[in-house]
């Protein structure tokens, strides 16, 4: 599953990233969100975008169409 289908709360071990543009990937790497790091979507703006992630004790918030370039695993 992409990170843009988690609900509140949950969550999920990112796995890897699906193919798209380098610079996006970069600036995702860039921020932390390696394969094996753990997530939790902590809210979902108004409108459906930006998503807030908490990664690794800090809070970020991410573009849905970066999020749909991350493929992860569910936790529970």
């Amino acid at each position: 599953m992409n990170m843009n289908e988690l609900k509140v709360g949950e969550r999920a071990k990112i796995l890897n990233y699906t193919p798209g543009s380098r610079p996006s990937r970069q600036r995702l790497l860039v921020m932390g969100l390696t394969p094996d790091t753990v997530v939790q979507l902590t809210r979902i703006a108004p409108f459906g975008d930006p998503l807030q992630l908490h990664v690794r004790g800090c809070n970020l918030s991410l573009r849905k169409s970066e999020a749909n370039l991350i493929q992860v695993e569910k936790i529970t």
